[in-house]
């Protein structure tokens, strides 16, 4: 299945870094949702894009806007990952059933196990407004992602 901007974003509950369930119907009504998936958390290419997205954290997380980033990585190595980079926003597990919402947004990779480089923008109304996908190997352009932002929010 392959998701179209325009049509509803596939629903998720995943736990955070810290445990606590994070759904994307929670917000629904209130925010704009920003869903990075992201191969592996303490990879070179990812450290430098989140580390990027928290030191422009509130172009990515305000009261109109809310960024979730998604990987395949075990809870307990989100929470490695957040403290020593200092990520204060959900970094969610896909961990179990393994990569589920990945394969529900159509970008996991299977021989990898992990999931794609690509970004959603899901508007308040839970509908699909902007995706790009990068290479493994490519950091994502963020001031494309903050652009589309002040179009969709």
């Amino acid at each position: 299945m392959t998701l179209e901007v325009s049509q509803e974003a596939p629903g998720f509950t995943l736990r955070d870094q810290h445990g606590q369930q994070v759904s994307l119907a929670s917000f629904r009504g209130r925010k704009a949702v920003v869903v990075m998936f992201y191969p592996y958390a303490f990879s070179s290419v990812c450290t430098g894009e989140l580390g990027g997205v928290r030191d422009r954290l509130a172009t990515f997380q305000s009261d109109t806007v809310q960024v979730l980033a998604v990987s395949c990585d075990p809870m307990f190595s989100l929470r490695a990952f957040a403290e020593r980079d200092g990520l204060t926003f959900p970094l969610l597990s896909d961990f179990w059933p393994h990569g589920a919402t990945a394969r529900a947004y159509d970008v996991l990779d299977e021989e990898r196990g992990c999931a794609d480089r690509s970004t959603f923008v899901v508007d308040r109304d839970g509908v699909l407004r902007w995706a790009v996908h990068s290479a493994v190997r490519d950091a994502r352009d963020l001031d494309e992602q903050a652009r589309v932002l002040t179009e969709v929010v």
